[in-house]
């Protein structure tokens, strides 16, 4: 009775959602949360962290807040630190922060962007779950979901280094589930297409653009965050132990579409 669902089961699991105080991170963590999971929310301010986890422990779920600016590998390695002392180790991380502080030509980035992006997008993805590592290996598994974007296998115009960042996410991911899997840790990969979140919303708040992609997506429409939480649910849950290495897209059919 049973047998499948509850291979989604999250009860006694500990989760750590990076980027979590608001949109996909913050579905991500709710969703993990209401099938049980103890949920560590996590972005840079305390006061936005603490106000989502009491937000999730009024409905009765699990959760606590701890801040986090991913680009800081003293606070990666707090944010671990913190949560083992709390909830004993540490079964699931998304790692889902990520920034995109321009929007323009490759020909006019410069290094310092280049470096900043791929500092929060890339290398933290790999800091903080290397600093999981040791916890998922002693719990005898885990599963790391890394979120990447359609970006990183079809650029945009102006995307650039974001869709390059995103591009080495997956190869990361993949360099991960190669080397870990005799540890019995997972890692793969979410690609969302566009979402109606505050990140997205310079392309989402501008009409033109968003006709245009409406046009273009055989789904006929944007992403809302909540979307994205099921897949992620699917992914650290016993349902999707065959998968690893894996890159799951959820994009409206953007990939597919002339």
């Amino acid at each position: 009775m049973n047998r499948v669902k509850n291979q989604f089961d999250l009860t006694g699991k500990v989760a750590i959602v990076t980027g979590s105080s608001k949109g996909i991170g913050e579905s991500i963590a709710r969703g993990l949360a209401e099938f049980g999971a103890k949920v560590v929310v996590s972005s840079r301010k305390q006061e936005a962290v603490d106000e989502v986890a009491a937000s999730f422990r009024a409905d009765g779920l699990e959760a606590i807040g701890i801040a986090c600016h991913v680009g800081d590998e003293a606070q990666l390695q707090n944010l671990v630190d913190k949560t083992i002392e709390k909830y004993g180790g540490i079964d699931i991380l998304v790692n889902n922060a990520a920034t995109n502080p321009v929007f323009g030509p490759l020909s006019e980035m410069n290094g310092d962007v280049f470096d900043k992006v791929m500092n929060v997008n890339v290398r933290a993805c790999m800091l903080l779950a290397n600093k999981c590592f040791p916890s998922m290996s002693e719990r005898g598994g885990g599963s790391v979901i890394n979120i990447a974007s359609v970006e990183g296998s079809k650029p945009s115009l102006g995307l650039s280094i974001y869709s390059i960042s995103k591009s080495a996410v997956i190869m990361l991911t993949q360099s991960q589930a190669k080397e870990w899997g005799a540890a019995g840790i997972r890692s793969n990969t979410i690609c969302p297409g566009l979402i109606q979140t505050k990140f997205s919303s310079a392309l989402w708040k501008n009409d033109a653009i968003l006709k245009q992609v409406e046009k273009h997506l055989p789904a006929g429409r944007m992403a809302q965050p909540d979307e994205m939480a099921g897949l992620a649910v699917f992914l650290a849950s016993e349902a999707s132990s065959y998968c690893t290495g894996s890159v799951f897209v959820a994009d409206g059919g953007h990939l597919i579409a002339g």
